[in-house]
């Protein structure tokens, strides 16, 4: 079975980061009660006409200038015609063979994808199916997508996931897209063929609506094994749509996969072509910030490790702090264990940079103990006051006066005379032990370096 070879290709339905459908002024927005964000529109109720949403647009053309498309200057809606109930008008308003962007391409894993398509289209309504009856909430009805379309490009179930973790990041990190999978705003619908030649394609099938990497990469792997027992049978794999399973772990034929014949494509009537200005698509291009697979290499180059730089270039709040903080701390690495180990911790809070730089840099100076800052940092999240007032309000200053610390250390070597006198006959080890008696006793606030300084000092004089 090895000797067969998956090729793969994704379309991704993203929802666009609108206040409003693409159509209509309906507020977009999850979880509102069933059919309350609806209109004559966007319920398609006869004799109203559609109007296209700008900052849709904008955003699709952002979104293919991050994919490195080729962006069009004309594009044309069209009706994509098909009837269900979650679809009022019996149509879909979509971009068929003149979509907003074509062409592009990203690296994944060191590996190009190329991008087919991006087209603008609307969002259909949510259909909950019960036992005896199916409901349907007109709400999603209309929200403004974006379809990206990959070229056949991908070998494997897990590079599949891959590229979408990386298309998604680069949506979020633009603002396009909040692109959550439990939301329905990230869907995937893969396709798959399988075949033993090498540059020949197989009959592909693909599997509709999946919302989770998970289930992306089980489908496919049941699916490309599905396929495979059919080829070894003897038989023939017929060009269908597959459903999948997260119970069973399976996939199964669902109908038939339709043609682009079958929906009777055809120019929307109702809207105009799409003319757009070269000036504002290079507007839209002065907007794109870095990407993270950017970030990622820049990061590294600065001393984080490979998986310290792609944790922090992950994450959009994550990476827009720790480079505001390198701005007033240069100290790549200190910030980085910073935001890895307890921004992190406390769930990635909304903070200041100055605050945060302010609270390292007592840290650094000797000022804060490392677990005091700490807590700092936890107070700040919770009452927004400045670093130095914290540590005032609480007591925490660090206690680096090295006589104040001699007669702590004294003390605790007082108290520990057993020790004290094997330290005194060279046994090293036992520094440690003091160092930490000493901040036990001082409550962490004693400066741990100048402790052990004059620890180490004792040792040789005695």
């Amino acid at each position: 079975m090895s000797e067969y070879r998956p090729t793969i290709g994704v379309e991704v339905h993203a929802q666009l980061k609108t206040e409003t459908k693409l159509f209509c002024g309906c507020p977009v927005a999850f979880g509102e009660e069933a059919n309350t964000n609806v209109c004559a529109i966007c319920l398609g109720l006869p004799g109203v006409l559609p109007s296209l949403n700008k900052k849709a647009v904008e955003l699709a053309i952002k979104a293919g200038l991050a994919l490195n498309c080729e962006i069009h200057t004309k594009s044309i809606f069209a009706r994509k015609n098909y009837f269900y109930p979650d679809l009022p008008k019996g149509y879909q308003i979509t971009q068929y063979r003149f979509p907003i962007a074509t062409d592009g391409k990203i690296l994944v894993e060191g590996k190009e994808i190329r991008i087919k398509r991006v087209h603008l289209e609307e969002e259909s309504a949510k259909s909950i199916h019960e036992t005896d009856k199916s409901l349907i909430d007109y709400n999603r009805s209309g929200v403004p997508l974006i379809e990206i379309v990959t070229e056949p490009d991908i070998d494997s179930p897990d590079m599949a996931v891959a590229y979408l973790k990386t298309l998604q990041k680069i949506l979020q990190f633009e603002s396009i897209s909040d692109a959550v999978m439990a939301r329905a705003e990230f869907r995937c619908e893969p396709n798959i063929s399988v075949s033993k030649e090498e540059g020949k394609l197989g009959t592909r099938t693909e599997v509709k609506n999946l919302n989770s990497f998970k289930a992306v990469k089980n489908s496919l792997s049941s699916e490309i094994k599905r396929q495979i027992g059919i080829l070894e049978a003897g038989e023939v794999v017929e060009q269908a749509t597959i459903h999948y399973s997260e119970e069973t772990g399976k996939t199964w034929v669902a109908r038939s996969k339709e043609k682009s014949s079958d929906y009777r494509y055809f120019p929307e009537p109702d809207l105009p072509p799409l003319n757009v200005d070269k000036k504002w698509i290079e507007e839209i291009k002065a907007t794109l910030g870095e990407l993270p697979g950017r970030k990622k290499e820049k990061y590294i180059s600065l001393g984080l490790s490979k998986e310290d730089a792609k944790i922090i270039s992950s994450s959009s709040a994550a990476s827009s702090l720790f480079e505001e903080i390198l701005k007033l701390v240069n100290e790549p690495l200190e910030v980085s264990k910073w935001i890895l180990r307890d921004y992190r911790s406390l769930g990635g809070p909304d903070i200041s940079a100055a605050s945060f730089a302010e609270m390292i840099e007592m840290v650094l100076s000797g000022e804060i103990s490392r677990n005091a800052g700490a807590e700092v940092l936890a107070e700040m999240t919770r009452t927004k006051k400045a670093p130095k007032q914290i540590v005032k309000e609480k007591n925490l200053a660090q206690i680096s006066d090295s006589n104040a610390l001699e007669k702590i250390v004294r003390e605790v070597l007082d108290e520990n005379p057993d020790e004290s006198t094997r330290l005194k006959k060279g046994e090293k080890k036992l520094i440690g032990f003091f160092v930490g008696q000493v901040m036990k006793k001082t409550k962490g606030k004693a400066d741990p370096k100048e402790v052990s300084r004059i620890i180490s000092e004792y040792e040789k004089k005695y």
